[in-house]
């Protein structure tokens, strides 16, 4: 087909769905450029834009809702006994390849005057490490305990993909090998003004935006990514977030705990801090689990309190995750709801309000009958970093992570008067959890110090 054949069948199909705007700009574009606005057009459901948008207008909601508190297991009120059966249990499962990470790393920078993917952020530490090379480090300390290197996925967006590979590249994959790095892009949606147009980032762009973390897996097939899991012979996914710079990636603990508990999904959760804490909540939803926004639960429910007077409601999701692959190639190609929100876009017409529609990771638990929570402490799993300044910011981040090596070197029997107004950081490659840790890393160093591998005799 010629493009003039090819520019009178979109032509048509535009004026189908409403959408002749897309065109304006068509004659005054190079051959190039039209080109490839004619690709980007056809890249496009149109069905699947009017049901998002209808979606919006007639706002269906969901009937009658049951809830109830969904069974979670304290991790630190196992013993240490079990706690150490659990960890064997994880490692031997990573030795034989039986596990597999996965970050969702197609968030941007911007809110945290970052131009960068926030993957590449550098919140601070005496080390100046990125959240890149923190996670990646961390999953090396792993693999050469058991001689084998875990397969990481690394998800991006179409806008950031080649700058993280560039990343990786200069630093030289961080000491990964190159072959067990799997990179792909998350699928975009077009994102629509209030009329349902969908709008314009330049005269030959669509505005397309990310449509969500529940698209991963979907994603993840399309790229080859599941063949290359199954090929490897992976039984469980650890799936995390690229900004959370306590994140223990592939936690040989949690995975083996989950791995008895044999559910085809396991999450992370902590106590949420009080009824008003905006996060997300593990629930019971209809008897299925469930996650449940902030924004969506009633307000009995947010303020139901059990006999210790604790939230009956207070399991918080921090998007850490574990996928048995066969739950992932059960639900790869189920139909996810798509949620809506309002954003502002930057569009040829300068930044106006637009309506952008994403997938959740969590709307796949309903799937399963069962799941898996474990209960952690969130100083020392969690600490976001989402915004430039104040709480979740990179200031903050920086602080959970000191304070948590400092109470590593005194659980190791560091001497308080050792460590005292220093300032210690503790390289992934030397400890993962607080393991290894001897007086001799901290004698005789200078303040700040950064404890990394090179110091260990």
């Amino acid at each position: 087909m010629n493009n003039q054949s090819k520019y009178e069948n979109i032509k048509n199909l535009l004026q189908k769905y409403k959408q002749e705007h897309l065109l304006n700009h068509y004659e005054s574009l190079s051959l190039h450029e039209q080109e490839s606005l004619l690709n980007e057009i056809q890249r496009i459901d149109f069905e699947k834009i009017v049901m998002l948008y209808n979606q919006i207008v007639n706002c269906n909601n969901d009937g009658e809702i049951e809830f109830k508190p969904l069974e979670a297991q304290n991790w630190g009120e196992l013993d240490k006994k079990q706690k150490e059966h659990f960890n064997a249990l994880g490692m031997d499962l990573i030795k034989n390849g039986k596990v597999a990470s996965l970050v969702v790393a197609g968030g941007q920078g911007s809110r945290l005057g970052c131009d960068g993917p926030k993957g590449t952020y550098n919140i601070g530490l005496p080390s100046q490490k990125s959240l890149f090379q923190l996670q990646a480090e961390r999953l090396i300390n792993l693999s050469n305990k058991v001689n084998r290197f875990i397969p990481w996925y690394v998800m991006t967006n179409p806008e950031n993909h080649e700058e993280t590979l560039y990343f990786f590249k200069k630093n030289r994959f961080f000491g990964y090998p190159q072959h067990e790095i799997f990179f792909f892009k998350q699928d975009v949606l077009p994102a629509l003004d209030m009329n349902g147009k969908i709008l314009m980032s330049s005269p030959s762009q669509i505005c397309f935006v990310p449509n969500g973390n529940g698209g991963c897996f979907s994603a993840l097939k399309r790229s080859g990514g599941l063949n290359d899991l199954k090929q490897r012979g992976v039984e469980w996914l650890f799936y995390y977030n690229v900004d959370n710079a306590l994140i223990k990636v592939a936690d040989p603990g949690f995975i083996g705990y989950s791995h008895v508990k044999g559910h085809p999904i396991a999450s992370k959760v902590i106590e949420k801090r009080n009824p008003d804490e905006k996060v997300g909540l593990f629930v019971l939803k209809n008897g299925r689990p469930s996650v449940i926004e902030y924004t969506e639960l009633p307000e009995n429910i947010k303020q139901q309190k059990n006999l210790s007077e604790q939230l009956l409601y207070n399991q918080a999701n921090i998007s850490i995750h574990l996928f048995h692959i066969n739950f992932i190639e059960k639900v790869v190609d189920c139909n996810l709801p798509y949620r809506v929100a309002k954003k502002s876009i930057k569009t040829i017409s300068g930044q106006v309000d637009a309506y952008k529609f994403e997938l959740f990771i969590f709307d796949l638990f309903p799937y399963s009958k069962s799941m898996t929570i474990i209960k952690v402490n969130r100083e020392e799993e969690f600490a976001p970093v989402k915004n430039k300044t104040g709480p979740d910011s990179p200031s903050t981040a920086k602080n959970l992570v000191l304070n948590l090596h400092r109470k590593w070197l005194l659980n190791a029997g560091i001497p308080e008067e050792l460590i005292d107004d220093r300032v210690i950081e503790i390289s992934p490659l030397v400890s993962y959890c607080g393991e290894g840790l001897s007086v001799d890393l901290v004698q005789n160093q200078l303040n700040p110090l950064v404890i990394e591998r090179s110091q260990i005799k």
